[in-house]
């Protein structure tokens, strides 16, 4: 009993540490590392200013704007016919806070504060300052699950708004997608805006989703190009939920 009562006079102080420690590392493995990330925005927000998101909200706006102007310059030059051109009704989008975020999966999915009870229907599309965020795959009655373009399972059919020519994008967990040709030697180059196609059942066509970064035309099986995403993923706060009926199986790849 003494030598017991030494030993922890001794090693008390370490031993509750080591306690404590694994009990953190514990919660934070279970919590998946949400708390820690919450703390530590709101220890670090009143010492950076919010000049540099700003911008990055403004250019992304920019961005959007340049991208639809792209995108209906194109669409004119195509001389579509009225009579087959069938648009879908605009209706305001449902404004939804973004919830939830896992750390382990950033780039995969978030949660939104709005669900079924706000309108919103799976398969929705989520869009933010600059284009398309991602799709709404699950709801409960006041929330939303978004499987981001940026899922490595995340498809959406896509094309170079100049040349028209299509492909599909599969996301990176980055803010950047490998967008693939369906075309040996498409007219891609660094720069062009990309959009949703007119193939893509999953999107309404004409969406802005980011602008080429780089090409590689020797890939196989088929030309890539990685395309820069130019809705802000990596930091959503807020983002606007829109009705979209998915095209009948069959007439669509994407």
């Amino acid at each position: 009993m003494f030598t017991l009562r030494r030993w922890w006079d001794r090693y008390r102080l370490p031993t509750v540490l080591t306690g404590l420690s694994l009990g953190v590392a514990l919660f934070l493995r279970q919590s998946e590392g949400a708390v820690l990330y919450e703390t530590y925005q709101l220890l670090v927000r009143p010492f950076q200013p919010n000049v540099e998101r700003q911008a990055v909200l403004e250019n992304a706006q920019v961005l959007e704007l340049q991208q639809r102007l792209t995108e209906l310059e194109s669409q004119n030059q195509q001389l579509r016919s009225l009579l087959g051109y069938i648009g879908e009704t605009k209706k305001p989008g449902i404004t939804a806070p973004v919830v939830g975020r896992s750390a382990d999966h950033w780039w995969q999915h978030v949660l939104l504060g709005r669900g079924s009870q706000d309108g919103i229907r799976k398969g929705y599309i989520v869009m933010a300052p600059g284009g398309v965020v991602g799709r709404v795959t699950s709801i409960t009655p006041n929330t939303s699950r978004v499987l981001l373009l940026s899922d490595p399972s995340s498809r959406a059919g896509v094309m170079v708004s100049r040349s028209r020519f299509m492909g599909y994008i599969r996301g990176q967990s980055s803010n950047q997608a490998v967008m693939e040709f369906f075309d040996k030697v498409p007219d891609v180059r660094q720069g062009d805006v990309i959009t949703t196609s007119s193939l893509s059942q999953l999107f309404p066509a004409g969406l802005p989703i980011g602008r080429v970064k780089s090409v590689n035309l020797s890939k196989s099986p088929a030309p890539e190009a990685m395309i820069e995403l130019t809705a802000p993923v990596s930091f959503l706060e807020w983002a606007i939920v829109y009705p979209h009926r998915q095209s009948q199986p069959g007439k669509a790849t994407n």
